[in-house]
């Protein structure tokens, strides 16, 4: 199955909103972006879809569509296909530090083991300008949040890992299990396939030694917050 079919193609006519709705929010948490942009990043970009929405809103600049899993690059050229002023690339590391003026990164960290995150989050750094900005979205698995998620989940999958009456309680009661299944999404890169279990309390004390304190958003609305919200946006500058 396809990242598509299981996000913006989702047969839920909710979950498929909801998906279509945290792009837009994204592009709302940016704020007003540096003058005229001339690079902007989606960093872990899946399938694409949220660079649509950066080639129209920035429309003189450069787009970086990186996505280190080959699989879901491919869907990305496939879905971004006669679109231009997009650069793909799937090795980071093979981009000029300090170009990017404007970096989103959604539903990316969740998925993350601790090391892969430092690395993440460095490359990340590297890559902004000295008055660069980043856009970090993440689901919120604790709380209410958690609870009807887990209920979702659990109408699909009972008893997988992330729909199991007993991991849903201790996120709801903020207490989310600390260990959980990792696999490799490519050679070499760990990776947690299940949302369950990522905490963004602990993920943002993690940002604040790269970046300024950030400015918080949630979605599908900026309010009542991450307490009732299923998605939670940083958005950043270089400390």
């Amino acid at each position: 199955m396809s990242y598509s079919e299981i996000t913006f193609g989702d047969k839920n006519p909710v979950k498929r909103w909801l998906q279509h709705r945290r792009l837009v929010s994204a592009l709302a948490a940016a704020g007003r972006p540096v003058p005229s942009p001339s690079l902007v990043c989606d960093f872990g970009a899946g399938n694409g879809e949220l660079c649509k929405s950066l080639v129209k809103r920035f429309p003189r600049a450069g787009i970086i569509c990186y996505e280190p899993e080959a699989g879901l690059l491919d869907e990305a050229r496939q879905n971004l296909k006669g679109m231009d002023g997009i650069d793909f690339c799937r090795d980071v590391r093979y981009l000029e530090k300090e170009s990017v003026d404007l970096l989103f990164s959604l539903e990316v960290f969740e998925h993350l083991p601790q090391a892969e995150t430092e690395t993440a989050l460095q490359r990340i750094v590297e890559l902004l300008k000295a008055d660069g900005r980043a856009v970090i979205g993440v689901p919120v698995e604790i709380g209410i949040p958690a609870l009807y998620k887990g209920l979702f989940r659990m109408a699909r999958r009972y008893g997988a890992f992330d729909a199991d009456p007993g991991n849903i309680f201790k996120c709801l009661a903020g207490k989310p299990p600390k260990h959980r299944p990792v696999g490799e999404i490519a050679p070499g890169l760990n990776y947690y396939f299940e949302h369950l279990g990522f905490d963004y309390r602990r993920f943002m004390t993690q940002l604040v030694r790269y970046f300024k304190r950030p400015v918080i958003t949630s979605s599908p609305f900026p309010v009542p917050g991450p307490r009732l919200m299923p998605e939670i946006y940083f958005t950043m500058e270089k400390s």
